[in-house]
């Protein structure tokens, strides 16, 4: 049976990325082209920059992908594209590109959904994996509880009503002054400090609802960091770190569990750039085997953003045929599922 290869494009916010996955699970290569040291000096991304360095590494880092995978264009199946969420600048960089491929060599067209890329990562780190199951996706834009009913079938059971937690996790360490991204430097510090030093606040709503709210615990780290320095009160960094990225964790796996457990689904996947958390994959994998449910994780590479995590999404679009056609635009403010529709 011949191979199915797809080569895959993300360019959702500020990573320029380009990968070739055969039959959705076999990753050939996958170039990612960061730009996390233009942005840090700003303590965030900034969308002109960031749309920018697109127009001038989405070429080359194809060829690299190409180069690396031992291919040449024409031996592609298909072009897959996130086309949304993310920074419509950044997006339309990769989108064209896309779509000019595919035009020219008369391949395939698959849009996907950056959310529903970042689950398919797990496809790649875990061959045997299928659904159904229940996904955490959390990353600097989203925080989300979904349903996976199906390949190409997603129920969202909770997200975030205010901050993502990736989001709030950079906002600490801009507080903090301990740089961008917050996410990894955070981990660091929070282990060498007490989780149990400072309580923080966990919300979690009495109508049954499965949705996250962190603004609260932003605020109240925020305030509590003011409120110190004002004193002239030394701050205890690993403390403050352990004791905020312990509230994420504690809201993040219990909203989960308690999602999969009301369904009584057995499987649960991590998905996104807060899924190389080392607490969150150490805390979920432990109680979810206290309730008898297995937890999986992408490989870190796989958890930030990337272009083989969208062209192993791609790849089951393909075999259903769901292909776009060159109107394909981009959608800065996508529901998960609503291409599928």
């Amino acid at each position: 049976m011949k191979d199915i290869i797809i080569l895959g494009i993300e360019t959702s916010c500020d990573e320029t990325s380009a990968a070739v996955v055969a039959n959705g699970r076999e990753v050939l290569s996958n170039i990612i082209a960061s730009q996390v040291n233009l942005h840090a000096e700003y303590g965030g991304v900034v969308p002109e920059i960031a749309s920018r360095k697109h127009v001038e590494l989405i070429l080359p880092v194809i060829d690299s992908a190409l180069k690396e995978a031992g291919i040449v264009l024409k031996d592609v199946d298909a072009v897959a594209v996130t086309y949304g969420p993310g920074l419509v600048g950044a997006l339309l960089v990769g989108v064209t590109a896309a779509k000019a491929i595919a035009a020219a060599l008369d391949k395939p067209l698959i849009k996907v959904h950056h959310i529903e890329g970042h689950i398919a990562a797990n496809y790649i780190s875990h061959p045997d994996l299928e659904p159904p199951y229940i996904s955490l996706v959390a990353s600097g834009g989203h925080s989300h509880i979904i349903h996976v009913k199906d390949y190409l079938d997603f129920e969202v059971l909770g997200m975030t009503r205010d901050d993502a937690a990736g989001e709030v996790f950079d906002k600490i360490a801009r507080v903090l002054g301990l740089g961008y991204p917050g996410g990894p430097v955070i981990d660091k510090q929070a282990k060498l400090g007490n989780p149990k030093a400072i309580h923080f606040p966990r919300v979690n709503f009495t109508d049954g609802s499965h949705d996250f709210s962190f603004s609260g615990l932003k605020t109240a780290v925020i305030n509590y960091v003011n409120t110190a320095r004002q004193k002239g009160e030394e701050l205890n960094i690993p403390d403050i770190c352990a004791s905020f990225q312990q509230a994420v964790v504690d809201v993040l796996v219990g909203h989960t569990l308690k999602a999969a457990a009301n369904l009584n689904v057995k499987k649960i996947v991590l998905a996104g750039g807060v899924a190389s958390n080392s607490l969150l994959r150490e805390t979920l994998q432990r109680r979810a085997k206290e309730t008898g449910m297995d937890a999986l994780f992408p490989a870190p590479i796989l958890c930030t953003d990337n272009a083989a995590m969208i062209a192993a999404a791609g790849y089951y679009s393909f075999l259903k045929g769901e292909f776009a056609d060159l109107t394909l635009n981009a959608v800065p403010y996508l529901a998960i599922g609503e291409g599928h529709k």
